[in-house]
């Protein structure tokens, strides 16, 4: 019997451990409320990420003013003061809001991170989980990842990007083909490890084909380890995806992006800061927490991969 199920849910199990973790509960809490805020952006941002207001560019961050406007509906006088919002985090040299396209920028950056996460795993785990059944199939696979592995991760990714052309779905098929090798060494060297055990070997001699065995069986106590991996990935891709865009390889403008908010603030470096530090602070929180919470999975999840 597969000794995973002997305890329950093993996911479960390490989900329950992991609120136990003050710092991992509060890490979990922010990105929870991070994917709400950047997902509901169309309904709680300001203004639209493309929305200009030339008059108030470079404006530095603020809650609200006080204006006089004129209400064509009011016959008894011209004007009266209404209460305005203002740019809570000031506006681009275009006078376009810092937090309405931080909200939208921050919605294309987890979308690629998950995305191409997603695209990298699934390539990665099928190489990793043939590669380590089928002894035959072993060496020419994984010579396919070591030659992947040769090359610097940001560096493949723009020669993907030069061959293909610059836009979000080449950047997300870059960073996935990237994230493949990883994946694909991490279950290898898992299935090689579980193929021996001994309800494996029963389930062998009844008679069971290989893929039940491999996507069933094997694959149930790979789960740790890809969970694991997945998460640690996604801080990687976002930090993949934001340095694309500081390089005009990712997102498009007017699209916003973190890294291409960051590019374009290096240019007002020293009029407003805060265009780099605001989508700066974005990337390197979400990147912490990512990191952080797959650290904790690990050591939950899968006690073999501790330092």
């Amino acid at each position: 019997m597969d000794e995973s199920n002997k305890h329950g849910n093993p996911v479960r199990a390490a989900f329950q451990k992991l609120l136990h973790n003050k710092l991992a509960t509060v890490c979990f809490v922010v990105l929870i409320l991070e994917i709400l805020l950047v997902a509901l952006a169309p309904f709680i941002a300001p203004y639209g990420y493309e929305e200009q207001d030339p008059a108030h560019a470079l404006a530095p961050g603020f809650w609200a003013q006080w204006t006089a406007v004129t209400d064509p509906e009011d016959s008894k006088y011209n004007a009266r003061d209404q209460y305005v919002p203002g740019h809570i985090l000031g506006t681009d040299q275009y006078g376009r809001d810092t937090l309405s396209r931080l909200l939208y920028g921050g919605r294309i950056s987890l979308m690629v991170g998950f995305v191409s996460t997603a695209m990298g795993l699934v390539a990665g785990v099928i190489c990793g989980l043939l590669a380590g059944y089928y002894k035959r199939l072993d060496n020419p696979i994984m010579r396919v990842m070591d030659l992947l592995f040769t090359f610097p991760g940001i560096l493949l990714a723009m020669l993907i990007i030069a061959m293909l052309g610059v836009n979000t779905f080449n950047a997300m098929l870059a960073i996935s083909i990237w994230s493949i090798p990883s994946f694909a060494r991490m279950v290898r060297g898992k299935v090689l490890q579980v193929k021996e055990e001994d309800y494996i070997m029963a389930t062998r001699s009844l008679g069971a084909q290989d893929s039940r065995i491999i996507f069933v069986h094997i694959l149930k106590n790979c789960l740790p380890v890809i969970i694991v991996i997945a998460t640690m990935r996604m801080a990687t891709s976002i930090i993949s995806i934001s340095t694309l865009s500081y390089l005009g390889m990712g997102v498009t403008p007017p699209m916003p992006e973190w890294g291409g908010m960051i590019a374009i603030g290096k240019q007002y470096l020293w009029d407003r800061p805060s265009l780099i530090f605001i989508p700066g602070i974005a990337v390197m929180i979400t990147v912490i927490c990512f990191n952080i919470l797959g650290d904790k999975l690990r050591d939950i999840l899968d006690p073999s991969l501790r330092d």
